[in-house]
């Protein structure tokens, strides 16, 4: 029997004996956790089945068509960033903790930029400092996404200020609703409150709660990143503006051949775009690699070209924005927002920034992928103590 039919058999198994209407969200699941459907890649027990990650799309497939919870998309920062951290760097018991509370639901946020620290991770300051068993943390995390209806957050900090910047930094799972903790929320073009400030006084984290070793939390923070470029990647296979794109065209285009160019420019993009993100889920183990930093970019430039054009397709009526009020409890971007090509086209503004910005994404691929010379980097062996700050 072929994984899809394994898993396609035990999804349908689930769905009988647990019916998404009547059994109500945790409870369902929590038996897709124990029935091994939330990764199938995860070793049995974990939420998995051991099998190849390909498999999964069947499951998601079987239950989007029922109306069953979603987590890639209802807690998608917690399943698709968070549970890989964990199954890599994590404890066992860690993994049995962290991995059941993020099936059942749990959403986390990701608690890395700083106001002085984005595109330069490893130049962050908020400090944690060991004290009794655990630590203590005291700084400031800016645009993190969710962080208002998330229950923990990944946290990267400053351990060791003695060490060169990238040396010295530890990672850690926080509770937000540890005293100490204060979430502002920001809000964005768009009208949305998406993004926040987060503040960190005095907050106790317990040393069961940090996910890798002392002074080794860059290691961690990468493959966060990695799986969160992923993730990017992943979403450029729903092809929104493409479709939305080619809906306004179809209505508003009347023959222009600069706008049919524009959209025949548009089409082939998302096309390669799918077929590399096809290509790319086909990797059965191991973190992302430098497949992930070409999707992210190639995401974040359709999306942004699409929704360029659908706005010039609409013409005086770009201009007409009405701001847009996210139910209580919209768990990400977008969820339960209106396709509006207007507060797309704000929202896209973030999409070359977020996960990485693309320069830094060309960056890398021209280093690691192309073999060209790196950039110069004076201060990276340098204590971190010494580095000039603004």
């Amino acid at each position: 029997m072929s994984a899809e039919d394994q898993v396609e058999r035990l999804t349908h198994r689930l769905l009988r004996d647990h019916p998404p209407r009547t059994t109500g969200r945790t409870g369902f699941l929590a038996a897709q956790y124990a029935a091994g459907l939330t990764w199938v890649h995860h070793p049995v027990g974990l939420g998995g089945l051991g099998l190849d990650r390909d498999a999964q799309r069947t499951v998601f497939a079987l239950l989007n068509a029922s109306g069953a919870p979603n987590l890639q998309v209802e807690s998608r920062l917690a399943y698709s960033m968070g549970a890989p951290s964990v199954l890599e760097w994590g404890s066992a018991e860690q993994k049995e903790r962290l991995l059941r509370a993020i099936a059942t639901g749990e959403r986390w946020c990701q608690l890395f930029s700083e106001p002085g620290a984005g595109s330069d991770l490893a130049a962050i300051d908020t400090r944690a400092v060991r004290e009794d068993g655990g630590w203590r943390v005291t700084g400031q995390k800016v645009w993190t996404s969710m962080a208002a209806s998330s229950r923990r957050g990944m946290l990267l900090a400053r351990t060791d200020p003695a060490r060169p910047k990238h040396r010295g930094l530890t990672y850690f799972v926080l509770d937000l609703a540890a005293p100490g903790v204060e979430i502002r929320p920001l809000r964005q073009i768009t009208g949305e409150a998406e993004f926040s400030e987060v503040y960190l006084t005095d907050v106790r984290i317990s040393d069961a709660d940090r996910l890798g070793p002392v002074d080794g939390g860059w290691k961690v923070a990468m493959s966060t990143l990695m799986n969160e470029r992923d993730m990017f990647g992943t979403k450029a296979t729903e092809s929104g503006p493409v479709e939305l794109a080619l809906d306004l065209y179809r209505e508003r285009a009347d023959g222009d051949p600069a706008l049919r160019a524009r959209m025949v420019q548009v089409w082939l993009r998302g096309h390669v775009l799918r077929l590399y993100a096809a290509r790319a889920a086909r990797r059965t183990s191991g973190a992302p690699g430098a497949e992930s930093s070409v999707s992210k970019v190639g995401f974040a430039e359709l999306n942004k070209a699409g929704y360029e054009l659908c706005l010039d397709l609409l013409g005086d009526e770009a201009l007409l924005y009405d701001t847009y009020e996210p139910d209580e409890g919209t768990t990400h971007a977008g969820a339960a927002a209106p396709r509006d090509p207007r507060r797309l086209f704000l929202r896209s503004r973030a999409n070359s920034i977020e996960g990485g910005t693309t320069e830094i994404m060309r960056t890398i691929l021209a280093e690691r992928v192309l073999g060209l010379p790196p950039e110069p980097r004076v201060d990276k062996d340098l204590p971190y103590s010494s580095l000039r700050r603004g």
